[in-house]
């Protein structure tokens, strides 16, 4: 059967682009992927999405959206999207087993934020555990925070954290900051930023009180372990965006994000479109996601009438 638009992946961009979609009479269907929700979905509190002055819980915001799209006709699919082919209009995807036709293509899979690997980092997140300074740092007032990384997003979490938390500690595996020169130097001269060098965060403390109370650290050079009392654990190793299935297939940068045309959720294959965290490595929120869903769902319509 031939749609008129397939949305692969939720998320803020992908609900977003729904709504728009399915009040349009565009009938969309919309692909859940693994982590139907995104990011959200591991996000306690949300205190800066508009609309909630008391602040929502991720997976409630996420829920909400997703009710909103079916009110208005999204046909959803509760599948991963194994592969596509953008190269014959109708485009093909394909998810276990069966493949689906449209005319045109949102693409919302998001990011994921690279993790520790650890055990208690997963029982631990959004419990004092985060990868989103931006997000989570209002939550870590005049409390002691650790930043694990050593490239520009962890200067950059680091000297963000300051304007909430008392003391924040980079702990860096190696004996040198790989971050851009400027960067270095900014965080380096902050009187609220340490640094322990040479060490890894082997174990996060707390799990067994439902929050972050400290830090296992390794010493790189010695072996040497030892304790460390901590509120929070900002893991800033960076993100990977979820677009392995497009390689050879839409244009990327060096980092792997979809290339969207200047002022535009427009790939370089007319009917396909990028919105959210796939296309945006700068701002990463939920609201500006959420922005670029509707911008896909209007100029989606937008190519779908002169088809």
């Amino acid at each position: 059967m031939s749609h008129n638009l397939i949305i692969i992946g939720s998320g803020p961009a992908g609900w977003t682009a729904a709504i728009y979609a399915a009040r349009a009479e565009l009938k969309p269907l919309l692909f859940e992927g693994s982590e139907p929700g995104g990011q959200l979905i591991t996000t306690t509190d949300v205190e800066n999405f508009p609309g909630f002055p008391e602040g929502v819980l991720g997976p409630e915001l996420m829920e909400k959206c997703k009710t909103q799209a079916k009110r208005f006709g999204t046909e959803i699919i509760s599948e991963v999207v194994d592969s596509v082919d953008f190269s014959t209009r109708p485009f093909k995807v394909t998810a276990k087993g069966e493949t689906y036709e449209a005319n045109s293509i949102i693409i919302s899979t998001g990011a994921s934020a690279r993790r520790l690997g650890l055990e208690s980092e997963k029982k631990l997140y959004g419990k004092g555990v985060s990868a989103c300074a931006t997000c989570d740092g209002f939550f870590f007032k005049g409390k002691n925070v650790i930043v694990v990384g050593g490239g520009d997003s962890a200067m950059e979490e680091s000297g963000f954290l300051t304007k909430f938390a008392s003391k924040v500690t980079i702990v860096h595996r190696r004996d040198a900051f790989r971050a851009s020169k400027i960067m270095q130097e900014r965080v380096l001269a902050n009187p609220k930023i340490d640094v322990i060098w040479n060490s890894d965060v082997i174990d996060i403390l707390g799990v067994e009180d439902g929050k972050v109370t400290g830090v296992r650290l390794k010493d790189m050079v010695t072996g040497e372990e030892r304790e460390m009392p901590i509120d929070g654990v900002f893991a800033a190793i960076g993100h990977d965006p979820n677009t392995k299935m497009f390689q050879g297939k839409l244009e990327m940068d060096e980092r792997g994000y979809l290339v969207t045309n200047p002022d535009s959720t427009a790939t370089k294959i007319p009917g396909v479109f990028a919105a959210g965290d796939v296309q945006d490595s700068k701002y990463r929120q939920a609201i500006t996601a959420a922005g670029t869903g509707c911008m896909a769902a209007l100029e989606a319509e937008r190519f779908l009438s002169e088809v």
